[in-house]
């Protein structure tokens, strides 16, 4: 991960940051704000202590498993009973393994495992491409198979979600039960309204004014990645802007303090991920149309596009449809305690 030299590379980069006037400097619909941000900046340059944050992150029980003709770096937790179900977490973006680090006390009487996806940050390094969410789900099927889990409960949201997707619907024999934060966004762009029920066809509508507001991320990801790879790779403040921006307006007020935000950006700054985590953006994927697996729905009112029952359940098997007061698109972090209650609920389904 991080050496001396990373850090001191950083903070001299900070140090001469240039610092570009806009007509919209705290305009919170054009942006991350320019106070936010350099009081964020001030903090990570002078003040910031990576090298505890590191050790923790290595103290965290790490392996590595060949598996798709690659290698897959994962947390995995065991429980004290040889016999407990598995539960397998799954990341998205802009985060990592780190969205889960509160909810891995709550889970210590089941099998853990907690993938570093290929691209993101703590995973073996992505030099080629295909590295789409399908390929993603069979890497990590043949990683389960590897460490001795035949059937398992897929927990995750964003791409992660996508992945547990894809996995269940290949592999309905390992996959017991789902529990998601979100559908796969990319049923938005291919669901026929005729067939949906009228609050599903409203949320459509919703999630395109959502995609028209703030999706412009996703079409620079996913159609000029090695563009934006540059900026972000060179500029430490390029990087904080983008990540920071989307950490806080995703999730509910007060989810992170200022260091717990520097962490999760620090992560991708000394791995140097940011381009690699594009790739399930940029790589072609083919969801399946429907998931019979059972499945727990997590709905938080922070998320990006919460969805209606009406909505999930054409695409998936919706067991159980749970509304949580608070909480956003980092629910795993953010309410640690209701996250782990609802994969427990998903255990119970399998």
């Amino acid at each position: 991960m991080c050496t001396l030299i990373h850090m001191t590379d950083l903070r001299e980069r900070l140090q001469r940051t240039r610092r570009v006037p806009t007509p919209w400097p705290d305009d919170p619909t054009r942006g991350i704000g320019g106070a936010d941000l350099d009081a964020l900046l001030a903090r990570w340059a002078d003040g910031y202590d990576w090298d505890t944050h590191e050790r923790r992150i290595r103290a965290l029980p790490w392996t590595t498993v060949p598996a798709g003709g690659t290698e897959l770096r994962v947390i995995h937790q065991r429980a004290a009973d040889p016999g407990a179900p598995a539960v397998v977490l799954l990341h998205g973006w802009p985060d990592s393994v780190l969205r889960f680090e509160r909810v891995l006390p709550l889970l210590t009487d089941v099998h853990v495992v907690v993938p570093a996806l290929p691209g993101f940050p703590f995973a073996a390094p992505l030099t080629t491409p295909g590295m789409s969410v399908d390929r993603i789900a069979g890497i990590v099927a043949d990683a389960l198979g590897e460490l001795g889990y035949a059937r398992y409960t897929l927990s995750g949201g964003d791409v992660g979600g996508a992945v547990a997707e894809v996995l269940a619907a290949g592999h309905p024999d390992r996959v017991a039960a789902l529990h998601l934060t979100n559908v796969a966004p990319q049923h938005a762009f291919t669901a026929d309204p005729a067939t949906l029920a009228p609050d599903a066809v409203a949320y459509l509508d919703r999630a395109a004014r959502w995609f028209r507001a703030e999706g412009g991320y996703i079409a620079q990801q996913s159609t000029r990645p090695n563009t934006l790879a540059v900026a972000l790779g060179d500029s430490p403040a390029g990087l904080a802007a983008w990540l920071a921006e989307k950490l806080v307006s995703w999730s509910g007020e007060g989810a992170f303090t200022a260091d717990e935000l520097l962490t999760w950006i620090t992560a991708y700054w000394v791995t140097g991920t940011i381009g690699t985590s594009f790739a399930t953006y940029a790589e072609p994927a083919t969801l399946p149309d429907r998931i019979e697996t059972p499945a727990v729905l997590s709905v938080f009112p922070h998320d990006t596009k919460p969805e209606p029952r009406s909505y999930a359940e054409a695409f998936l098997n919706v067991a159980e449809y749970v509304e949580h007061p608070r909480g956003g698109h980092f629910a795993a972090w953010e309410e640690p305690e209701a996250y782990a209650a609802d994969v427990r609920r998903a255990v119970k389904l399998g």
